[in-house]
């Protein structure tokens, strides 16, 4: 098990499919820990993606949220890690994130993240090209 997501690898394999579809991961059970507290933050995280060439294994991925549990972060900054992260490993043509963080002191947060960001105009990711050329 990776001791935090810069250790974490998300592996990917050939995408079997020549058209556009949807895959969803799921899971309940994702801890971060709060950077002020310390406190552990709970969340639901969804991830929605429509695979360009690869896609990516479900157990990298398990071990790779699970490397969270002691990464002490704003919500906000994990959520848009896990798309960075994600999108880095199977350059996606679509990819959405939601992460619904559990209450604390009666304010629950979620956060969505998606990729390509709308407020932004693609480059070339489409087809699979690479990501560090869309950020200049």
């Amino acid at each position: 098990m990776p001791a935090s997501p810069s250790e974490a690898t998300l592996e990917t394999f050939p995408n079997p499919a020549k058209r556009n579809y949807r895959i969803h991961f799921e899971t309940s059970d994702f801890t971060s820990l709060c950077p002020v507290t310390g406190q552990a933050d709970f969340a639901r995280i969804g991830i929605d993606y429509i695979p360009n060439q690869r896609c990516v294994e479900s157990k990298s991925l398990k071990f790779y949220l699970a490397s969270y549990r002691n990464e002490r972060a704003f919500n906000e900054a994990v959520t848009n890690r896990i798309l960075d992260d994600f999108v880095r490993a199977c350059s996606p043509r679509e990819a959405n994130i939601t992460a619904s963080f559990s209450s604390r002191g009666g304010i629950a947060l979620t956060v969505r993240a998606s990729f390509p960001d709308a407020s932004k105009p693609a480059v070339g990711l489409r087809d699979g090209s690479d990501l560090r050329r869309s950020r200049q």
